[in-house]
């Protein structure tokens, strides 16, 4: 093992996995024709807005008879927006295997007061996807963002089902391919892979989804920023722009500046891409690595995009779990002091370790140069504890 520090820095030591590194060259000069101090409902705003949801269109490729709305409160509230709209009319099954998965498990059972089937794994595992009813509603994630466990494709869901596939996509869109076919809610947030601005989300409803919203009513009230319908029907205007709330047009500005970059590099299949070589450049350093291995355990499962990692060298995992969370946070925090790395620790509630953001904005000359620097922190510390002892 190498104690000697590394010689290359990243260039940008933004690896947070949420908000994410903006796109390569971003300055704020690029947000000069932001729609500031008008009106969202203006022409500008509502044209502005429309095309934000017509280029998240054409990129993700979602299929016209899909719906596209921007919603309040990031990708959080479009997940309740559709849980409290959408649930408890069928049967509900609720999946998870990481945090975010696990909240909206709460959500559902403790404040809609469903009686859900919970389908759910440890951190570094995923379901039985097969083993589901999809005859019921279906809740889950597709990227598990804290536990770096992602669905490997959409062939687990029945195509025939009879409930509605609900999926939190948010670390997903733009980095992974989602089969909208199987997908009848989507929702994602701009500050995870484009490294957009918070407090917006994204909606997207298949028609199954419009349907169900025009013929169920919820048993309980809706506050006036979850109702996506009037006197029966579907309020057409917040999918073309016509937000249900006032929105930060300059949020508006930079998500269309992520998009056009995305445009310039291929659309998705350039994001893909890039994201994948920012897994790449980590998995190589991990295969050669003892200290280090993923959280997911099956390769077909991992992440490539919130990348988590865990410490496996023995004499860290012979210390008590408070002790191996506090290694772990002390090679971030490390790692943050000497600026090569920001924000890379694992969510406070998975197991001990690491998580590096490897979407699309990260330049994977950045990734490769990290690597080593994880190398030297780990040395470091483990002296350090060696010392303490």
């Amino acid at each position: 093992m190498s104690t000697a520090m590394p010689g290359t820095r990243p260039v940008n030591p933004r690896f947070s996995s949420g908000p994410c590194a903006k796109r390569p060259g971003w300055t704020l000069d690029g947000l000069q024709d932001a729609a500031l101090g008008r009106s969202h409902r203006s022409s500008i705003g509502k044209s502005k807005l429309k095309l934000a949801i017509d280029k998240t269109r054409a990129i993700l490729g979602v299929p016209d008879d899909y719906r596209i709305g921007i919603v309040p409160a990031s990708d959080t509230g479009a997940v309740e927006m559709a849980m409290w709209s959408l649930l408890g009319a069928r049967p509900v099954t609720m999946v998870a295997w990481e945090s975010f998965g696990a909240g909206w498990v709460t959500d559902v059972v403790k404040q809609l007061k469903l009686d859900a089937t919970k389908v759910e794994a440890p951190y570094g595992q995923l379901p039985d996807m097969t083993a589901i009813d999809y005859n019921t509603d279906v809740v889950f994630t597709w990227n598990g963002t804290t536990s770096g466990v992602r669905m490997p494709n959409g062939d687990a869901i029945a195509a025939d089902r009879q409930g509605l596939t609900i999926c939190d996509a948010t670390s997903a869109a733009f980095a992974q391919d989602l089969p909208f076919d199987k997908l009848d809610v989507v929702t994602f947030s701009w500050q995870k892979v484009l490294g957009g601005e918070a407090a917006h989300g994204v909606l997207i409803l298949s028609p199954r989804a419009v349907e169900r919203l025009e013929s169920y009513t919820p048993a309980w009230p809706l506050p006036k920023i979850f109702r996506l319908t009037k006197g029966g029907k579907l309020i057409e205007g917040i999918f073309k722009g016509e937000t249900i709330n006032t929105p930060s047009m300059l949020c508006v500005e930079d998500y269309l500046d992520a998009l056009n970059w995305a445009e310039s590099i291929g659309g998705l299949k350039g994001l893909i891409a890039r994201a994948d070589a920012n897994a790449a450049a980590i998995d190589s350093f991990v295969q050669a690595t003892p200290w280090i291995d993923y959280l997911a355990e099956v390769p077909e499962t991992r992440s490539n995009t919130s990348v988590c990692v865990k410490i496996v060298d023995p004499d860290i995992l012979a210390l008590d779990d408070p002790a191996q969370a506090a290694f772990a946070k002390s090679i971030a925090k490390r790692l943050e002091a000497e600026g090569v790395a920001l924000d890379i620790a694992g969510y406070r509630d998975a197991p001990a370790g690491l998580r590096l953001w490897a979407g699309g904005t990260i330049e994977a000359s950045d990734m490769e140069a990290l690597m080593p620097w994880l190398d030297w922190a780990f040395s470091q510390e483990k002296a350090a504890l060696s010392q303490a002892a």
